[in-house]
């Protein structure tokens, strides 16, 4: 899946896990939400195969193990509960299962941090780049959460 996917430019907020920032458009080229969030579940579901391909191929070990069971549960954990959310009966409903995707997309996130700075035998580039896109998504969904106006 492309990185310009859904037209974002590039801004840096970890040394090793630099994300894209949404730029903002205007007039006729701005898409409506329902394909903003095809485009997101498409990109959720993205990011956890690439996780599961990966982690699939690294080495072996007790603590890769470990490691590589609680991130693949939580990457693929935020694509579910997004698709969740977008079915969600209220806003309340909606709010809530967005708390649990910026949760299990944080979480990944720092699975991914401890594989790129333990010893564990794995790729840091790889991991680096599948860091970046869940970096990419915590923003986005953070974002939508914190702009949810629920009474």
């Amino acid at each position: 899946m492309s990185d310009e996917l859904l037209g974002f430019g590039t801004e840096v907020v970890d040394e090793a896990f630099s994300v894209e920032e949404p730029q903002r458009s205007y007039g006729n080229n701005r898409k409506s939400n329902n394909d903003f969030a095809t485009e997101l579940k498409q990109r959720t579901k993205a990011a956890a195969i690439r996780l599961i391909n990966y982690m699939d191929k690294a080495g072996k070990g007790p603590s890769l193990s470990s490691i590589r069971y609680q991130v693949i549960r939580s990457g693929t954990s935020v694509g579910a509960n997004y698709r969740a959310a977008c079915r969600a009966r209220s806003k309340k409903e909606w709010y809530a299962k967005m708390c649990i995707v910026v949760e299990e997309c944080d979480e990944t996130v720092y699975w991914l941090e401890l594989l790129r700075d333990s010893d564990i035998q794995v790729d840091p580039t790889v991991i680096c780049s599948i860091g970046q896109d869940y970096q990419f998504l915590l923003q986005i969904f953070a974002k939508a959460r914190a702009n949810a106006k629920i009474s």
